[in-house]
């Protein structure tokens, strides 16, 4: 009797993990409108680190911009009734945790290298694939969601290239991680969570 109780909660515990870990990848399609806005962003970095003026301050400037907004669409979506309230749990707390951490680690640092002269095209590159690569793999072992790891390999790749090759080989590179790992994962999310509301609008 006593086996068969804790293999009955054994088993309760193993349904709840598995459940918070589904959620949790719904929760994040539901935020794939922040890949693209972000991939969108490293676009317009990139073009104005390389054709505009005052380049230096390209990638910190619009990081802060990104992040700004962010915040501001994510206030307004919930404002209007467009993001879930409902109580986070500790697994959305570790994901958004994690994100926001390394949004601030763009803003401080990539001015701090814009300022002090190191803003080399093939070092700001090395860095975002290094901290995009690790967020993604942390937010994907977490989740247990093979997709958003090969997101991270595809960062790692992008730093490696960038260390290893030539300027133009590190330009193209981002310019290919960006649109898989940011414009696309955040259409697929976008798409995933589209079809999971239209379902339940169609069981309501």
């Amino acid at each position: 009797m006593t086996t068969n109780v804790e293999e009955n909660d054994l088993k309760d515990r193993i349904d709840l993990i598995e459940t918070m870990i589904a959620e949790g990848r719904r929760t994040t399609e539901s935020w794939g409108w922040i890949f693209v806005l972000w991939g969108v962003a490293y676009y317009v970095a990139i073009a104005w680190s390389a054709w505009g003026d005052h380049a230096s301050l390209a990638w910190g400037v619009t990081m802060a911009a990104a992040m700004i907004l962010t915040f501001g669409t994510v206030a307004w979506r919930v404002s209007r009734g467009n993001e879930k309230t409902q109580p986070p749990t500790t697994l959305g707390r570790s994901i958004s945790a994690l994100w926001i951490a390394v949004g601030i680690s763009f803003v401080v640092l990539l001015p701090c290298l814009g300022m002090g002269g190191m803003s080399s095209s093939k070092l700001v590159v090395a860095i975002i694939g290094t901290l995009l690569g690790t967020a993604n793999a942390a937010s994907s072992l977490i989740l247990k969601w093979k997709l958003q790891f090969a997101c991270a390999l595809i960062w790692w790749a992008m730093a490696v290239i960038s260390c290893l090759g030539t300027t133009r080989q590190s330009f193209i590179a981002l310019l290919v991680a960006n649109f898989l790992c940011q414009i696309a994962f955040g259409v697929y999310g976008m798409i995933a969570e589209s079809r999971v509301r239209g379902k339940g609008a169609s069981h309501a």
